[in-house]
């Protein structure tokens, strides 16, 4: 029994060894280099406020969003006017978002007389941005007389700063 193994394991030999192969006579050419395009360059992620908004609208005005009045007054001075011309500069570029002006009054007179008041100051702004080509359906007023004070005291220091027109954007 062991001849038949023997003869089985020398075929077989054999027959893998007339299986080789010789070298080729001439290599394959070498595969060309891969040209690796660049992965793009991530989108930077934006920061600060979201232009269009309040945030931004605030962040770009500087305390430029409020125009201040005398005493029983309502009309624009020089200064007033250079604020109101940055807000228009704003919401010209902007023209989806709207605004309200917000009129307020310092806490001297009646809650009747200081609304009434309030509400002149409030559109004395928007007329101005009208003026400067802002379109009056994207503005409102709203006057909130004496009742909603930024500075609390009874002088002349606390009165003039609430003697005022803010413009807030709506998100």
């Amino acid at each position: 029994m062991r001849f038949p193994i023997t003869a089985m394991t020398a075929a077989s030999a054999l027959a893998l060894a007339a299986c080789s192969s010789s070298p080729p006579e001439q290599l394959p050419p070498q595969p060309a280099p891969v040209q690796e395009t660049p992965a793009p360059a991530p989108t930077p992620t934006p920061t600060g406020p979201v232009p269009g908004t309040n945030a931004h609208f605030m962040s770009q005005m500087q305390g430029r969003n409020v125009v201040y009045f005398d005493t029983d007054k309502f009309d624009i001075d020089a200064d007033d006017a250079a604020s109101l011309q940055a807000q228009a500069e704003w919401l010209m570029r902007f023209p989806d978002s709207q605004a309200t002006i917000e009129g307020h009054c310092d806490e001297r007179g009646t809650r009747d007389y200081n609304l009434a008041l309030g509400e002149r100051r409030a559109n004395a702004a928007k007329n101005y941005l009208v003026g400067l080509g802002v379109d009056a359906g994207r503005l409102s007023t709203v006057s909130y007389g004496k009742e909603r004070p930024v500075a609390l005291g009874s002088d002349e220091a606390s009165w003039a700063r609430n003697r005022r027109a803010a413009t807030i954007v709506i998100d």
